[in-house]
């Protein structure tokens, strides 16, 4: 049998190449190559996606998560609710602009935050919410926005896993105060590097983000406060455009694989299955087994490779031994870690039999 690997992008890519030969020829030939006409013209775009009133082109989507933080004035004493169960990233830029990662349990089904579990998290100190749209399945954000008014918190949404998805017909990123997003390759939306983008309505957070972005400078060699160097490279701008216009065909393609998936697994009644729900783009299908490990041990042995996202939560990782956090302290967030596995999806994968009847095979 030929491996199944868990990401290819070539098929991806094979479809737009000529796009993205051109777009590199244009590239090569032009004089901007930095902040140009592509990430202006990008950033148009994106915005207009999303329907956000501005967008800013950033170098990761940490970097965009630290810049919205930094845009608010977040910083040493302040405390931002985040997800127990997410990616790293989104506890670091709290801990990277000084402000503390306060967590909060998940959802056990939906894997996502919820406000039951935020609002017990709010105190003096508390300055924002920073929900994260894990796997693609947006957060319930009518009630966390709702929430955040009446404790007078700011929203920062990380939207690195769920570009193109939507709730209630608004786009995720599009309803906090200031959101981040990441363009890392492996994304619905991805580079052919690294990239990111903050998106929102308010201009002055935007200006700020603008100058934070290019050492803290809105002209140049003038710097009225310390910023960064965190500018979305001008020729993944360009590459970036020319996804964007196949996104949402992209989006139908891994619902359709979610769907293929579903229905080949629905009966084993030894694996959860992700939450069915119309506005989930499947940045990653995630199933939970007591016997992960072995499922996964044996999936490999046939040739078909599956990750692990996460296996240690942010708070019993080394780098946060200093929160005093100690195993228990999350067991929901912590069940999640024990029992979850990502099978492979992404666009043009057509072998979901093959993966189904690999898990059937281990369950029988």
């Amino acid at each position: 049998m030929k491996p199944i690997p868990f990401f290819d992008h070539r098929l991806m890519h094979d479809d737009i190449s000529h796009e993205l030969k051109r777009a590199f020829a244009n590239f090569l030939s032009g004089d901007m190559l930095i902040l140009g006409d592509q990430v202006a013209a990008f950033e148009k775009e994106f915005s207009t996606y999303q329907s956000c009133a501005y967008a800013a082109g950033v170098n990761s989507g940490l970097d965009a998560m630290i810049l919205a933080l930094k845009a608010l004035n977040i910083g040493h004493g302040d405390e931002v609710i985040v997800p127990a169960n997410t990616y790293i990233a989104s506890w670091n830029a709290i801990h990277l602009v000084g402000a503390v990662p306060v967590p909060a349990e998940p959802d056990a089904d939906t894997m996502n935050i919820t406000t039951e579990n935020i609002r017990p998290k709010i105190n003096t100190r508390t300055k924002a919410i920073l929900p994260v749209h894990l796997y693609g399945l947006p957060c319930t954000m009518y009630e966390i926005m709702k929430l955040a008014a009446e404790h007078g918190l700011f929203v920062i949404e990380d939207n690195a896993q769920a570009v193109g998805a939507s709730v209630d017909g608004k786009k995720t990123g599009s309803w906090g105060h200031i959101n981040a997003a990441s363009f890392y390759p492996t994304k619905n939306l991805g580079a052919l590097g690294d990239g990111g983008i903050v998106t929102s309505d308010d201009a002055l957070l935007m200006a700020s983000v603008r100058s934070l972005r290019n050492y803290g400078s809105a002209r140049r060699y003038i710097s009225h406060e310390i910023g960064l160097n965190s500018r979305l490279d001008e020729l993944q701008a360009a590459f970036l455009r020319i996804k964007l216009q196949k996104l949402d065909q992209w989006i139908a393609e891994r619902k359709q694989i979610a769907a293929a998936y579903q229905d080949g697994l629905k009966d084993i009644a030894e694996i959860t299955l992700p939450v069915v729900d119309q506005n989930h783009t499947y940045h990653l299908f995630v199933i939970r087994s007591k016997e992960r490990d072995a499922l996964a041990d044996h999936l490999i042995k046939h040739q078909i490779s599956t990750l692990v996202h996460y296996p240690i939560p942010p708070h019993l990782q080394e780098a946060y031994r200093f929160l005093n956090f100690t195993s228990g302290a999350f067991p929901v967030t912590e069940s999640i870690a024990r029992t979850c596995l990502s099978l492979p999806l992404y666009y043009g994968f057509s072998r979901v039999e093959e993966v189904v009847e690999g898990i059937r095979a281990f369950y029988k």
